[in-house]
């Protein structure tokens, strides 16, 4: 299905050929380099040289639970307006149940900003965040910066990048987004689908053959080839969305007639232009993707490059659920969760089914859905399915052309646009339940489940015509190609009417006099202190698993509602992976407040690390955990604040699964370290002397004393590039300390 070329290659007359083969010299190679939609994108976008990019973006957006935090950050750095358009959604905390009143107030200060500050703002329930950029604000050669991870546009010809909060603060402020020159990587699709194979099923494939091997991480990919026009744009962008996955840093596809067709659907023709790579262009590797031979897909838990074809499971069920059962129990701790008795008489049964979001949730996903299901029912038994459409405009389709009432008849619930599935904030499956789903993340208890209570449920990715086809045959895992259907699509007809009623459209308007309305919930940002001459810190957790996903960092689900409060926030960080680990990090914070306080370390803790011979002048004290590959996932930028909001310091990685998480840590002022193998244990002293030179001097190994067990032993440490204004960042202590100092 999918071939990886891991040396370069060229695309020459429509075609992907290996370096090897294309003869030609480096002059030409380097030309061609320059020949990728991406490195003409990104040099319309560069402030800074060839190689060190400093991208201004042309667009930026949030949902309800990151723009709080962004827009405080900003306040607190001088913001007076929004100097770029800035779409603030509603999409995540939309159900106000959870914590009283404290969602909607929320969204009540996110349209006092909009108004304040100059924004669009999305009321909850009428879109997803990237499916209202899709529709209303991607355009062909643009760039867009979002606070979620998802945030893809590639198939509308934008490169869409999904970082962290601060990153946008610093678009905000006229500042840049720094990188060094990602890498390309073409992904050559040639074929068509079959019948029943939809964008999940090759994204799923495309994540399972590339993840675990890190082949495209923090890299972008550039959608080439035959195969696209034999992909209508609700598959491209269902793929799209869904590189995410990958671990890649972005994405974009070659545009043509279908694209231009998609912009004038959306009344926005004039912001399409084609776009295609030189003859020839130049990658740094490449993936090709034959579309013909792709199957139905499943991403068993506990992640989506858990891939198998559901042939391929449902030939081996038992033994390969046993294996996803074994992780889960490790999770809970208990031999109590059970995956494995979902088989029966050889097949397999699930729960509940799931089509949402930003990758379920588009129009063409729910009508193959509701064609499969024609005749038939969901039935009355524990098996449910719930649709929710990716946006009103979608909704309104499916209703005036007749889809509504026929998903409804055939048992199906449907729901208004909300990202909950996603994430843990709605349908959570039973205990020990099985959810199969059309949604972008499987993490373990990204569903919402609480191992910690005692609570396990567990999630397969699969595409919303095999789900289906599954409802069609009474919850029996079946995949989309054994059904019998007819694959046909009343036209889709976008109403922008619905979002003139109901959108309020400020972006370019400010209006200064207007006032921000708070919440008792919504609260700013504690105070952080500057990283001082020395380092002292202690080890406050340590986490073995081979990787650690920003869910597992600071939980999803209920915890969103407190995304606002960074105190209350905190007190959830790393509690269904490490529960000891507030109370530590507590402890460590208490007596660096005493240094404070007092210019000195409490003497209790001078006699535990006496033999590390630290100079207490210049000295302050932090946490650290220590992880082997954290990060993965989500853009939050919660996963590294909450560590700095009880006093952390600095993470110590065998590396970082995302750049995005890096950069989190970064901008809250804590070091990015790296070990190779860091034999540390939780309790273990680690003191760094000269640490700000260390950093000032962009020094790539620092050294540094670990006393562990009453044995003092030396240790490096790995640091990986700084940017100046990442170095004065981290010296500073945050990203809002070296703004307010500027």
């Amino acid at each position: 299905m999918i071939k990886l070329i891991r040396g370069g290659c060229y695309y020459m007359d429509g075609v992907m050929v290996r370096q090897s083969q294309a003869f030609r010299t480096s002059a030409e190679k380097e030309a061609a380099r320059k020949g990728t939609m991406t490195y003409r994108i990104l040099k319309e976008h560069n402030r800074g040289d060839e190689e060190n990019l400093r991208i201004s973006f042309d667009a930026i957006a949030s949902h309800d639970i990151t723009y709080v935090g962004i827009i405080q950050t900003a306040k607190a750095s001088g913001l007076m307006e929004f100097p770029l358009p800035y779409t603030l959604t509603n999409c995540h905390n939309s159900l106000c149940a959870v914590g009283g009143t404290i969602n909607e107030d929320d969204h009540v200060f996110g349209l006092s900003a909009a108004r304040k500050y100059g924004a669009n703002f999305v009321p909850p329930h009428i879109a997803v965040i990237h499916q209202y950029m899709r529709e209303t604000e991607a355009k062909a050669g643009r760039m867009i910066l979002g606070s979620d991870s998802h945030t893809r546009y590639g198939a509308l010809g934008t490169l869409g990048i999904g970082e962290g909060g601060p990153e946008l603060v610093k678009q905000i402020l006229n500042q840049t987004y720094d990188i060094k020159r990602p890498e390309t990587v073409a992904v050559y699709l040639r074929g068509s689908l079959k019948k029943g194979v939809g964008p999940q099923d090759v994204a799923i494939a495309l994540c399972g053959a590339v993840f675990k091997n890190g082949f495209v991480k923090n890299k972008i990919l550039e959608f080439i080839g035959p195969g696209i026009k034999n992909l209508s744009m609700d598959v491209r962008n269902g793929i799209d969305v869904m590189t995410t996955e990958t671990a890649c840093l972005s994405s974009v596809w070659e545009t043509d007639e279908k694209t231009r067709e998609y912009y004038r659907i959306h009344g926005r023709e004039k912001d399409f232009k084609e776009m295609h790579p030189a003859d020839p262009a130049y990658y740094d590797c490449g993936i090709s993707v034959n579309l013909s031979t792709i199957e139905p897909m499943i991403a068993l838990p506990f992640h989506p490059s858990n891939a198998y074809t559901i042939r391929e499971f449902n030939e081996h069920p038992r033994e390969i659920l046993a294996e996803a059962e074994a992780i889960g129990r490790k999770l809970k701790g208990d031999d109590t969760f059970t995956l494995t008795d979902k088989v029966k008489d050889g097949r397999v049964y699930v729960d509940q089914g799931i089509i949402a979001g930003c990758a379920g949730g588009m129009y063409e996903n729910i009508v193959e859905a509701c064609e499969i299901l024609k005749g038939k029912s969901t039935g009355a038994g524990a098996f449910s399915l719930s649709v929710y459409p990716s946006s009103q405009p979608v909704y309104r389709a499916l209703v005036e052309n007749g889809y509504a009432a026929r998903l409804m008849d055939e048992g199906v619930v449907l729901k208004t646009a909300f990202c909950g599935p996603c994430f843990g904030a709605g349908d959570v499956p039973a205990n020990n339940g099985l959810s199969i789903r059309h949604t972008t993340r499987n993490f373990e208890n990204r569903e919402g489940s609480k191992p910690a209570a005692g609570q396990l449920a567990a999630v397969a990715l699969m595409d919303a015509r095999s789900i289906a086809a599954t409802a069609a045959n009474g919850g029996i895992l079946t995949p989309a190609t054994e059904a019998e259907y007819v694959r046909r699509f009343r036209k889709y007809f976008f109403d922008a009417d619905i979002y003139r009623s109901r959108v309020y459209r400020g972006a370019g308007r400010a209006d200064r006099e207007a006032q921000l309305v708070y919440g008792p919930n919504i609260a700013d940002w504690p105070q952080q202190i500057p990283l001082g001459k020395n380092l002292l810190m202690r080890a406050v957790s340590v986490l073995t698993d081979p990787v650690t996903t920003t869910d597992e960092l600071i939980p999803s689900g209920e915890t969103s509602s407190y995304r606002s409060n960074p105190l209350k926030l905190a007190e959830f960080t790393l509690s269904r992976k490490d529960p000891h680990y507030v109370a530590k990090a507590k402890a460590v914070k208490e007596d660096e407040a005493v240094r404070r306080e007092t210019g000195r370390l409490p003497e209790e803790l001078l006699k535990k690390v006496e033999k590390l011979e630290i100079s207490e002048e210049g000295t302050i004290y932090g946490s650290c955990i220590v992880a082997v590959k954290p990060g993965d996932g989500s853009a939050r930028e919660q996963a590294a604040s909450c560590q700095r909001v009880l006093g952390g310091i600095a993470n110590i990685a065998v590396e970082y699964a995302t750049k995005r998480y890096r950069s989190n840590l970064i901008n809250w002022g804590m070091l990015p370290l790296t070990a190779e193998k860091p034999h540390i244990k939780v309790g273990d002293y680690i003191y760094i002397e000269g640490i700000d030179e260390y950093i000032r001097r962009g020094a790539k190994r620092i050294p540094a004393k670990q006393l562990s067990g009453g044995t003092v032993k030396d240790i490096v440490f790995g640091m990986g590039a700084l940017t100046e204004d990442e170095k004065n960042i981290i010296l500073d202590g945050c990203l809002i300390n070296f703004n307010a100092g500027r």
